[in-house]
This record gives C-alpha cells, structure tokens and sequence, in this order.
C-alpha cells in the first residue's frame, strides 16, 4: 500500500482536544519505561522530547526523574495550550520546560542534549530526514535517542481492522484520525532508508507491536 500523507500539524482544537481525551495510559507508561531503561545509566540529563503533543510522556519522565531537565517541543499551540493545563495539576514544572517550536528546527543548542526521544510524530512528516538531522544536531556523543512510531499495514482493510481493535470505543474523530495516521506511516525498510540517509544507519529498527516501530541506540560523535 502507498503511504498516503495526513496534516503535517495536529492544529485545530477539536482535534488537539480528542487526542488529549483518548486513553493512551497504557501505550504511554511503556514508552515512558522503554525510555528510562534506555538511559537508566544517566543520574543527570538534559532530555528533549520532539512533537510532544499533550506531553503525558514528557511528564511521566519528569515525575519519574526529577534531577532531568526536559525540554517538551510541539509546533501546534492547540496541543500546548493542553500541556500546560496538564504540567500544572500534576506539579511538574520545576524540571519540564514547554517550547513551542518545529521538531525539525528546534532552535536548541547544538549538541545539548544526553536523551532525545519522540513519540509519533514521524508519520506526520511529508519529509522525515529533517527530524533525524535535527536529532542528530542536538545529540551530545553518546547520546540515546528513542523514536516509537506506527508502521504502515499492508493494505487498507487491515489500518481499519487495527482501528477497530485498538479505539473501537473511542470517537469518531479519533478513529479516522488514528485510520490516516496508519496510512500516513512508513515502514520498517523505508525508515532505514532514512536512517542510512541521515548517516544513522547504525541505530536498531524493530517492530515493537502490530501497529509500532521503534528506533533506538545511541548517537555517535
């Protein structure tokens, strides 16, 4: 099946609203975890967070570490608009700092970071190569990066049998969001095409469920 491209940004405050609403505890503490047993050897870090949309991830490692500075960028200000509600009723804005800014041009310091990790957000790109530079820019040698994103079904039929099995109870908005995102997401081959492009090649591509991939390793100098 032919990867068919959805809106770059999630925007619009209905739509930022249902994202925020959708019970994603269960897929967000494992990324959480996965996280922070990647990096379990860092006490201190400085940890950026590229497309962190209603930033429960983010906040989960926050609470979870709190001698970790984090760095939570998202691009739509509808979606901040929820982070900062969020940050606020669970107290974690003594070490998780909010930007509004593009994940593919952050704007932070070259090099800064020890942890860079982003949850789906590739498939969103019409471009990714600019993301993995941007990661690559912002990594200290050594660095641990983490991206978990949806891998793209076979065809049509299965995006819709994976909707119906994992947010059948959820709106339908989220549905049909959840349905173009299958679409819009690559597969495992093409983001190590991506990867070899962005002269990251050396990093592990896995699927970690039937609808999720994962990248991880660490960033060399």
């Amino acid at each position: 099946m032919e990867r068919q491209l959805e809106p770059e940004l999630m925007d619009l405050v209905d739509e930022a609203e249902a994202y925020a609403a959708a019970d994603f505890a269960d897929v967000n503490i494992a990324f959480a975890e996965r996280v922070l047993k990647l990096a379990d050897n860092f006490k201190t870090a400085r940890v950026v967070d590229l497309g962190c949309g209603p930033a429960d991830i983010a906040i989960r490692i926050a609470l979870a570490r709190a001698e970790w500075r984090i760095d939570a960028v998202d691009a739509s200000p509808a979606m901040l608009d929820i982070a900062r509600r969020a940050v606020s009723s669970y107290h974690a804005a003594r070490n998780l700092t909010l930007c509004l800014a593009d994940a593919k041009n952050t704007g932070l310091s070259s090099g800064g970071y020890d942890v860079i990790f982003s949850n789906s957000l590739l498939h969103h790109l019409p471009d990714p190569l600019p993301l993995w530079t941007e990661m690559k820019r912002l990594a200290r040698p050594g660095a641990v990066l983490f991206v978990r994103d949806l891998h793209r079904p076979a065809t049509a039929q299965a995006a819709r049998r994976i909707v119906g099995h994992y947010a059948g109870g959820e709106t339908k908005l989220l549905q049909e969001e959840f349905y173009r995102s299958l679409l819009a997401a690559f597969t495992i081959d093409e983001v190590r095409g991506q990867l070899a492009e962005a002269r990251l090649a050396h990093l592990a591509v896995e699927t970690s469920s039937d609808r999720h991939l994962d990248v991880h390793g660490r960033v060399t100098a």
